[in-house]
């Protein structure tokens, strides 16, 4: 069991350590040291001094004007999975006491509820958790490859043994109807549970990956029930599933068969070359999948209706995420990681290095990036500076106009308040440009302040490939007034660029959010 969970959490350092960002951590979850243990009676003593504040925190919570911090009462918890129920109150999994927690916001009061049947010092990453119509909490369990049932009515845990072969990691978990849906990371497929119990067992059906030897990475359920999963190969290729899972069930259930081939009810979509590690996915309102790419700082969507993918940019991460103290980082990338769509159809995603939560507006095509305030430096080139890093953002819930989140290593959650009026505007003049490859286009936006004082802002100017360029005689970085600003921009082809369509960003950051709307560039054969 042990060994299993140090081959996992290496994969998730890899994940975090490869590419643009020099981060000087092996693992997730460490492993055993030698080192001493000052034994202080708290979920502390799981790691050794040196380590306490890499991994129990740096700081205590903070606020900006639209993100509020709550610090846990126990220290040192690592709180990561976390869904909001229908009273409002926030839930969330403490992947180093194996507790469930609540948090009412209403009295900004925690409920922590011991796990009896954790054992001692044991830690795993929970990475998915869901609010069942009976009330009931359940929660994935990586190390001992279990899913837990928590009932807060009697306030007592259920373990439930996932079925596994060789190397599971179950992760993300959806209440889904009368069912469960689970994937198995490591485990590559995607698991359909009963969670009617009879003791410690479940009824279960697995779908087994159409690509050997790959991930089965987040899942989504679009509104015909039918189930979009990705499967890739670690800086490899990749696929996105569609599984008609009703489609199978109705057949097996009129079916005189014992039972029926599920890849008969599979289509596949080969994925883009640009998209290598898509771990977040989720179906807007309109039909298309959005995946998030946690090697790169982009996200994707897919139209069925034209199989055809595209692929958008987020902002570059703040100075103050990543330090650079030594120089080494040459071009940061944010990192998105898991994604999903509110009420109004607006997608929101976290970005695990830009130490961010973004909302998109895929109508409007803008993007809003709520900088969270604590930082750790332990995961940052941050050398002496304190007021540097992040916070290990690795799962958010939304609730109304709120998104709560967690944060792993500031043992923080946090929540950002979406209806906090913006403090300034983004128009783009065009929302579209044509060029051939080879030719440059002058584009101009405008910077419109709403709200508070004069302010400085730095300019946004994001993205793919290096077939573009883009500048501007405006200063890059100014102080916002009272009247519009208009930034002038030249944007350059390079004649190998290949004809296509492409998102580029364009728009303003403060300290405490970017403000951003894409621009739609049409490179023409």
């Amino acid at each position: 069991m042990k060994k299993k969970a140090i081959i996992v959490t290496v994969f998730f350092g890899v994940i975090l350590l490869s590419s643009t960002v020099a981060i000087a951590i092996p693992n997730i979850i460490p492993e055993d040291s030698d080192t001493s243990v000052t034994v202080t009676g708290t979920p502390a003593d799981n790691f050794p001094d040196e380590q306490r504040p890499q991994f129990c925190g740096s700081g205590d919570a903070e606020s900006t004007p639209f993100v509020k911090e709550y610090s846990i009462p126990t220290v040192c918890t690592n709180p990561l999975a976390i869904v909001a129920d229908y009273d409002g109150n926030v839930w969330f999994a403490q992947t180093n006491t194996g507790k469930l927690a609540k948090f009412d916001p209403n009295t900004e009061s925690f409920s922590e509820y011991d796990n009896p049947s954790w054992p001692q010092g044991g830690r795993s990453m929970m990475w998915g958790m869901d609010y069942a119509p009976d009330g009931s909490v359940w929660f994935t369990d990586e190390t001992y490859d279990s899913l837990w049932k928590f009932s807060p009515d009697t306030q007592k845990y259920q373990r439930v043994a996932y079925p596994s072969e060789g190397n599971s990691l179950p992760q993300r978990l959806q209440v889904h109807g009368s069912q469960i849906i689970v994937n198995d990371f490591t485990g590559n497929k995607i698991t359909f549970l009963d969670p009617t119990l009879s003791g410690t067992d479940l009824n279960y059906l697995s779908l087994p990956s159409p690509v050997d030897d790959s991930v089965t990475a987040g899942f989504a359920v679009d509104a015909e029930d039918n189930i979009w999963y990705t499967n890739w190969v670690f800086q490899g290729s990749g696929v996105l599933v569609k599984y008609d899972h009703t489609g199978f069930e109705k057949s097996v259930a009129e079916s005189d068969q014992d039972s029926l081939p599920l890849l008969d009810f599979i289509e596949i979509f080969e994925l883009p070359q640009e998209l290598l590690t898509p771990n977040g996915a989720v179906v807007s309102e309109d039909g298309k999948v959005w995946l998030a790419d946690t090697s790169s700082s982009h996200i994707f969507s897919f139209d069925p209706n034209t199989e055809q993918f595209t692929q958008y940019v987020t902002s570059d991460p703040q100075l103050v995420t990543y330090g650079n103290f030594t120089g080494v980082i040459k071009s940061p990338i944010s990192r998105p990681y898991w994604i999903d769509v509110d009420s109004t159809g607006r997608l929101v995603f976290n970005e695990q290095t830009s130490n961010s939560i973004a909302v998109m507006d895929p109508k409007q095509e803008s993007l809003v990036e709520y900088s969270v305030p604590s930082r750790n430096p332990n995961w940052g080139d941050c050398g002496d500076d304190q007021n540097c890093g992040i916070a290990q953002v690795f799962d958010f819930a939304i609730d109304g106009h709120k998104i709560w989140f967690t944060e792993w290593v500031e043992n923080n959650i946090g929540v950002v308040d979406t209806s906090v009026a913006l403090p300034f505007g983004v128009e783009l003049e065009s929302n579209e440009i044509l060029a051939s490859p080879g030719e440059s286009r002058n584009i101009s936006y405008v910077i419109g302040k709403h709200s508070g004082g004069d302010s400085e802002v730095s300019l946004v100017f994001s993205k793919h490939g290096n077939f573009l360029d883009i500048s501007t005689t405006s200063p890059k970085k100014f102080q916002l007034s009272s009247d519009p600003k208009t930034i002038d921009v030249l944007i350059t082809v390079s004649e190998d660029a290949s004809p296509g369509t492409y998102k580029i960003l364009l728009g303003a950051q403060s300290p405490d959010v970017t403000i951003s709307k894409y621009l739609t560039l049409v490179v023409k054969p």
